[in-house]
């Protein structure tokens, strides 16, 4: 009886090894976007669709900030805050603005901490502008970049971008403008990041000879 119960606990390691190894499976893990979006970068390109008040973004910030540190060379990452209403919109004119200011990695940890640990209420150019000045950008040279044209340029892009890549949720990650993750765990969501980065690769060569055929 004993080596029936080791080979049973034997047995659903096994199983429980190989699922947790296995591909990301299409309609489970991920999806296809159709039609599939141009990318801005020869490398494999990873979006991040997000907004600061996301509770999901937040858990996933950590996770996701670790993964870019050593992403591999191939691979380029672009982060789109998303406006799913009018209320959001000038926390996304916040990230254009410090990301123009080359302040964006300074004030991306300080942002999400004072919305989900501090419970702070950042929802307008006043109390944003206090509260960066706070955290050491210069609060004039924000509120000018944060009206300006190159961000209210980047903002109707992100826009647009919001309806071409058909986003819903967030977070949402977009692989090389064709493979749409969302709704996983953190660590699942960085887990099958990293399968289907490996799966784009492998496709690019089959698509780059289709396209010398024509």
């Amino acid at each position: 009886m004993r080596n029936i119960l080791k080979g049973l606990v034997l047995f659903a390691a096994i199983v429980l090894g190989s699922t947790a190894l296995a591909a990301p499976q299409l309609g489970r893990d991920y999806t296809l976007l159709n039609p599939a979006q141009p990318t801005a970068t020869k490398k494999i390109e990873v979006l991040e669709f997000f907004f600061y008040e996301c509770g999901h973004c937040f858990h996933l910030h950590p996770y996701l900030a670790q993964w870019e540190k050593t992403m591999p060379a191939d691979v380029a990452i672009t982060f789109v805050p998303t406006m799913f209403r009018v209320s959001t919109e000038p926390l996304a004119r916040t990230y254009f603005a410090l990301e123009s200011m080359g302040k964006i990695k300074q004030m991306d940890d300080a942002l999400y901490q004072a919305i989900h640990v501090k419970q702070m209420g950042l929802y307008d150019l006043d109390s944003i502008g206090a509260f960066v000045s706070r955290n050491g950008v210069d609060r004039k040279k924000f509120a000018a970049n944060y009206q300006s044209y190159t961000v209210d340029r980047k903002v109707i892009h992100a826009k647009q971008m919001l309806r071409s890549y058909a986003i819903d949720g967030t977070p949402t990650l977009i692989v090389d403008g064709k493979y749409k993750i969302t709704g996983l765990q953190p660590a699942d969501t960085i887990r099958v990041l990293n399968e289907v980065i490996e799966m784009a690769r492998k496709a690019r060569p089959a698509e780059n000879k289709a396209k010398d055929k024509h």
